[in-house]
């Protein structure tokens, strides 16, 4: 597919759209390999993946919706469902983090904008490949390092559902044309 068009057509797939068919460790990796080659400033090559699978994704699930009752003592029972069957459905989980720099040779935001063009490059090898795929950023992420052995400097951005689905994605829109979002100085 031409990648013009990979991009349009690269959407938001969330848990609940996913049909549970396992996505193969080899294809995973494949697809870690396109994030591998995002940009980045200096060579910093901030991001970092935890591939969740299997019964650690349960695991995960649990501290996820223990640490949410924490925060919300009167947490409903649907909000726990829901929060669990987000993994259940999910084929894979990825914990995308960010290791800062050490030297801290560049403004933080550059190496998380370079993560995030990891993601970008990850979303987009997933739409190849025909996985649907999402983003997520629970406030429940600031509690990871009770879950997760971090390196110092590594930070949790978020958590990236995978998952095959059936059917058709939605066309794509946009609010505003690229035309009434640039001004060209010339």
């Amino acid at each position: 597919m031409d990648i013009f068009e990979l991009i349009k057509k690269r959407r938001s797939v969330f848990p609940v759209q996913y049909n549970r068919e396992e996505i193969k460790k080899a294809t995973i990796k494949k697809v870690l390999e396109a994030a591998n080659w995002a940009p980045t400033h200096r060579k910093t090559e901030p991001w970092r993946f935890k591939v969740i699978r299997g019964e650690h994704k349960q695991k995960l699930a649990e501290f996820v919706v223990a640490e949410m009752q924490k925060a919300t003592p009167e947490l409903s029972a649907f909000k726990k469902r829901k929060t669990m069957h987000k993994f259940e459905a999910s084929s894979a989980v990825i914990v995308i983090c960010m290791q800062r720099d050490p030297k801290e040779s560049l403004p933080e935001w550059e190496e998380v904008a370079a993560t995030a063009m990891a993601v970008q490059n990850l979303w987009l090898a997933c739409a190849a490949e025909k996985i649907g795929a999402y983003w997520s950023s629970p406030q429940t992420i600031k509690h990871f390092h009770k879950f997760f052995d971090f390196n110092e400097g590594e930070k949790c951005l978020g958590l990236f559902y995978m998952g095959y689905y059936d059917g058709d994605l939605p066309k794509g829109e946009r609010k505003l044309t690229i035309e009434e979002k640039t001004e060209w100085i010339e």
